[in-house]
């Protein structure tokens, strides 16, 4: 298949373009580059005849159409959005324009294209839209999220990716676009842009800087290895049925502090420090704002219906990850240098 990629220089998105590079499939990757977006990520395939790369923004549309025009492509996996809540709560303005405007543009233009194929082609086209289980906001001591969770999005981030998928789905419901929808749990692994906690935790103690835990640090998450994710997304564009919604997740609950002091573990372990234990480092630090207590997803209709199962648990992910960034300082140190790990999202800043 050509598969048309956006955010494809991203964390999750270079992991997807690696792996259908890798199966065989023809990628063509569409990023705008914004800061957390590196051509690096996709270093490893970019020589393949069967990858090509063009720096465009999901919301321009003549970009976008341009695009559809000259590739042709089988099928869309649209990852391309501005994923971080901390820089949502300090600026709403390009998680909008990205997020909601952006996936309108992909879904329009891909509704278009879809009308002008015929037979074979159109009936296999499908377009994948990569969401988050963000948009079902705090669960509570029980409980898991499912496909059927009303949505209740508390921050900018979330509420974007929210009207994302309202979109997406709008876009089957009345016009008949072989939409499918996946929310994921929070992902983890290489290449991961080091402002989200475990890159940051990771770099941070190598550096023996503070290890920042928001609250109380019992804030828990369900922790996803991203080449599991892309697996899964290869799979739901292979098989979903268009207008359903699966949820991708790992089955790792963990706290945020438990996170961290594994991560310490591993430091301990493979990067000793003269100076002491990097569990030394941990610093409580104020929660942020609105922050969902807990997120776990139930992964049952993934797994059950399409056959998907998460390979990495929670322990041998976080070996692989922290072994990875020990490795590779190669790729994290310039955008280290770019971004210093200096806390964002305090509401000292406005929300435009």
């Amino acid at each position: 298949m050509k598969i048309l990629v956006t955010g494809g220089a991203g964390f999750i998105g270079s992991a997807v373009c690696r792996l259908l590079i890798e199966t065989g499939d023809q990628v063509v990757n569409v990023d705008k580059l914004t800061y957390a977006g590196t051509l690096t990520s996709v270093a490893d395939v970019s020589g393949s005849p069967n990858y090509a790369f063009v720096r465009a923004d999901v919301a321009d549309r003549a970009a976008i159409q341009a695009i559809f025009d000259t590739h042709r492509p089988d099928a869309v996996l649209h990852l391309a959005a501005e994923s971080h809540v901390d820089r949502s709560i300090a600026g709403a303005g390009p998680f909008v324009e990205t997020n909601i405007v952006g996936t309108y543009v992909m879904l329009d233009v891909a509704l278009d294209y879809w009308r002008g194929l015929e037979g074979a082609a159109k009936d296999a086209f499908r377009f994948v839209h990569v969401s988050t289980d963000e948009v079902y906001g705090s669960l509570g001591a029980e409980g898991l999220f499912q496909e059927t969770t009303a949505y209740a999005p508390t921050s900018p981030y979330s509420a974007s990716k929210a009207s994302a998928d309202h979109l997406a789905l709008a876009w089957f419901h009345t016009y008949g676009l072989p939409v499918v929808v996946s929310n994921c749990s929070n992902n983890y692994g290489p290449y991961h842009f080091p402002e989200k906690l475990i890159p940051l935790m990771i770099l941070n103690g190598l550096d023996r800087r503070a290890l920042p835990v928001y609250g109380d640090g019992a804030n828990i998450r369900d922790w996803l290895f991203v080449d599991d994710h892309a697996r899964a997304l290869r799979t739901i564009l292979q098989a979903g049925r268009p207008g359903e919604k699966y949820n991708v997740g790992g089955r790792n609950e963990r706290t945020n502090l438990q996170v961290v002091q594994t991560i310490c573990d591993l430091l301990d372990e493979l990067a000793p420090s003269a100076q002491g234990s990097h569990h030394d480092l941990i610093t409580y630090v104020a929660d942020r704002p609105g922050h969902d207590r807990r997120y776990a997803i139930d992964a049952e209709k993934l797994e059950t219906e399409l056959g998907w199962r998460a390979q990495e648990t929670f322990e041998t992910g976080i070996r692989k990850t922290v072994e990875w960034y020990l490795a590779r300082p190669d790729w994290w140190r310039p955008l280290r240098e770019a971004y210093d790990g200096a806390r964002l999202g305090l509401l000292t800043a406005k929300a435009g």
